[in-house]
């Protein structure tokens, strides 16, 4: 080694021997102490918060421990509450009864639990947005006598639609809705975007019925500001390949369904989701999606049966039936059948037989409009399904009263038997659709010649245990 390199070593060795002693030797530099809002006293807090709105402070109460229990002072949510309900008293005036509002005094938050003045708007509210829902469904249909304002209900209530996907491991998947489509019976929620779990690793699917907590007309619903969840539906996707219903394929995808009403699509030869499709039946729908809770479904009201003069023996009588086929924009067959009958002794195997379309009976059996496919879409494509479509069933008891309501995807199966009807020479195809309340079977014959189908039989069988829970008979 030369003397410069000796050298050149020599000063950097001391260079880094002089820094590290400067650096353990360089006196500390007082900091000013910095200001957190978590560190204020609670009653500095309390009066920060006062000044927030409800949204607010609703979202201030998810930071932490401390801050729920702070913003949910009994002092603030009294002033929103009373501001919100002024407390009313009638007087007489001038001869006059009049209402004038009556302050609340400091007693009432003093003698309240923690909290109490919070839970009570917020109780308050729900009461509020389901009153309203109530008024939003009283105009009926005269035909069918569902609610027939049920696309300006939605709109003016904020109500709109949720699916959870929850996987083995307990992690829950929200999907916000992609859109609706509104038909005579029904409406349809689409779901699709690319951010789908696996299929293999769900467990359930929850549909839940989404209102905002604080409605306010004048804006359009935030899906970040407090909601309500009201339970509609909950399906289990463990084994939906095998234990569902396969409605049918194109080159893209499969569908499956479950009752009620879904519709689930999946990328052909994967398990991987492309779409989920939700069919609702206007039937109590928005009873339904905005009266139940998070955890627990709304109860439909038990029937209060007439006393009916008619023979028991007769049976069911002067029954109608509301019948629409459909997929998006399309509709292929809309329909309604009066009188129907089934006498005591048609029943078979635990179900009355209501005749809708007769095999016989040419003059009645009914042509299907247009080409049948039940139509889907993703983010990035569109496309057909043939053979099968949306079914809505409206069925009536004699009083007028919804009696049967569903709506879901049905596919239609070639049969291996060739029609002999002298009207309909060509292939023969089923539809079948069950639930817990009854059954469906139609039978369609392709006409070649004209490229349509024809519904050339028709049969409903409702449960004999619905009958008798809705009539406490015992048929």
């Amino acid at each position: 080694m030369n003397m410069s390199q000796s050298v050149g070593a020599g000063s950097r060795k001391y260079s880094e021997t002089v820094n590290a002693v400067s650096l353990c030797r360089t006196p500390s530099i007082n900091s000013k102490p910095t200001v957190c809002i978590e560190n204020m006293p609670s009653e500095m807090l309390i009066k920060v918060f006062s000044y927030l709105d409800v949204v607010s402070l609703l979202h201030v109460a998810c930071v932490n421990k401390r801050f729920y229990q702070l913003a949910s002072d009994n002092g603030i949510w009294l002033k929103i509450y009373s501001s919100c309900f002024p407390a009313k008293r009638r007087i007489w005036k001038n001869e006059f009864l009049q209402t004038e509002s009556v302050p609340l005094s400091c007693t009432v938050v003093e003698d309240r639990k923690p909290g109490y003045w919070k839970e009570k708007y917020i109780l308050k509210q729900i009461a509020t947005v389901k009153t309203r829902v109530m008024q939003l469904v009283k105009p009926v249909d005269p035909c069918t006598d569902l609610p027939c304002k049920n696309q300006k209900a939605i709109k003016a209530s904020g109500l709109s639609w949720i699916i959870v996907l929850k996987d083995k491991n307990e992690k829950e998947h929200v999907m916000e809705m992609a859109h609706l489509s509104f038909k005579d019976m029904s409406v349809s929620i689409y779901w699709y975007g690319t951010s789908w779990p696996c299929l293999d690793v769900l467990s359930t699917l929850k549909l839940f019925g989404v209102l905002p907590l604080l409605p306010d007309r004048s804006t359009a619903p935030s899906k970040n500001g407090p909601r309500r969840r009201s339970l509609i539906a909950e399906y289990y996707l463990s084994h939906l390949t095998e234990s569902s219903v396969a409605v049918g394929s194109d080159k893209l995808v499969q569908l499956f369904s479950l009752n009620p009403g879904l519709l689930v699509g999946l990328w052909k030869g994967s398990n991987e989701i492309a779409f989920v499709t939700v069919s609702l039946h206007y039937h109590q729908l928005l009873e339904r999606s905005a009266l139940g809770s998070a955890t627990v479904q709304y109860v439909l009201p038990t029937n209060k049966p007439v006393l009916d003069d008619v023979d028991p023996e007769y049976g069911l009588h002067d029954y109608d039936l509301h019948l629409d086929m459909h997929s998006g924009k399309h509709t292929y067959m809309c329909g309604t059948f009066k009188n129907l009958f089934c006498r005591k002794g048609d029943i078979e195997n635990g179900y009355l037989k209501l005749t809708v379309v007769n095999l016989k009976d040419n003059a009645k059996h009914i042509p299907l409009v247009g080409t049948v496919g039940l139509s889907w879409e993703t983010t990035a494509f569109k496309g057909i399904v043939k053979d099968c479509y949306m079914m809505d069933v409206t069925v009536l008891d004699e009083t007028h009263k919804p009696f049967w309501c569903f709506s879901a995807p049905v596919c239609m199966k070639l049969s291996s038997q060739v029609s002999n009807l002298y009207d309909y020479m060509g292939h023969i195809y089923t539809t079948d659709y069950a639930d817990s309340e009854g059954k469906v079977c139609a039978e369609l014959v392709w006409l070649e010649e004209t490229k349509e189908y024809f519904i050339v039989s028709l049969v409903l069988y409702i449960s004999t245990e619905k009958v008798n829970n809705w009539y406490g008979t015992n048929y």
